[in-house]
């Protein structure tokens, strides 16, 4: 069944217009739970409950409130909100090309698929073969639901992309105190580092090759409830904290690297919380003794 279109607009630049669709280019396929009444299995109704009225309060009784200090709100009806919002418009407009490792990934909120319209198939394979070519990709501003959001758009093989990206002052950053102390890190373990990703290391991206090992236990789990069977659970037990050496960690997983014959097929490694200077220091210690 071919994929149906969400919508359509307009990619601008210059005085180029490219008539596109707009496709769901992802769907989440976690299960999804309803909150029933644990005695007769009814699904529940959530109702807004006025804590000063004592009362439930029905929806055409709300407005929109905008918290400016503690408990104190200024109030927008949906007119006022509505006439804020930016005139709509289809247009994807161009803004800048820019090379797509310069965008860091931080930025991006979702994405959707973009595939010509009528009478833009020329233009739209134009512009995908001459970004791609050129590896640049468009950084642009699209009205949506009345706000104005930065989008970018990227060429994947034969197709556009548009990824809907955070704003900069959405993206928090991390300061230095959320960062720690930067420890003194020595060559050897950042060679020892370093070979490990090499080892590790793979020439391309296969998602394919990664399952969500919790959504299939979850789904046998439903089918059999489903069949009626009882499941008896048992506790994982809780796992203990290891403290080990970063070095010994290194060479020991580089040798598991190297029995299992190189490349990784999934992520295999972790290293753990080390004390490297406090156990090397005791080492030393007990030598001098």
């Amino acid at each position: 069944m071919p994929a149906r279109a969400i919508g359509s607009a307009t990619i601008s630049f210059g005085l180029v217009s490219v008539p596109v669709k707009l496709y769901v280019a992802t769907h989440s396929e976690q299960q999804h739970f309803n909150l029933l009444h644990k005695t007769c299995g009814s699904r529940i109704k959530q109702q807004v409950y006025c804590p000063k009225d004592e009362r439930v309060v029905e929806r055409n009784e709300l407005v929109k409130g905008y918290e400016v200090e503690r408990d104190h709100y200024v109030t927008f009806t949906d007119e006022e909100l509505k006439a804020l919002e930016a005139a709509a418009s289809a247009t994807i407009d161009i803004q800048e090309f820019v090379p797509l490792a310069k965008v860091d990934p931080i930025h991006f909120e979702n994405a959707h698929y973009l595939g010509p319209d009528k009478g833009g198939d020329k233009a739209y394979h134009l512009l995908v073969e001459a970004m791609r070519e050129t590896k640049m990709v468009a950084v642009a501003q699209h009205v949506s639901r009345g706000k104005e959001q930065l989008v970018l758009v990227r060429p994947v093989k034969d197709a556009l992309v548009l990824h809907t990206l955070y704003y900069a002052d959405e993206v928090r950053r991390l300061d230095a105190g959320e960062l720690g102390a930067a420890p003194t890190v020595r060559p050897a373990e950042k060679a020892l580092a370093e070979k490990l990703i090499a080892e590790l290391a793979a020439d391309d991206f296969h998602p394919e090759q990664y399952r969500d090992h919790y959504r299939d236990r979850l789904a046998e789990v439903i089918e059999r409830k489903r069949a009626g069977e009882e499941i008896t659970t048992v506790a994982a037990p809780a796992g203990r904290a290891h403290v080990i050496d970063l070095m010994d960690a290194l060479k020991r997983s580089l040798a598991r690297e190297g029995k299992r014959g190189g490349k990784a097929s999934a992520p295999a490694v972790a290293v753990e919380t080390a004390a490297t200077s406090r156990r090397t220091g005791g080492r030393r210690r007990a030598a001098k003794k």
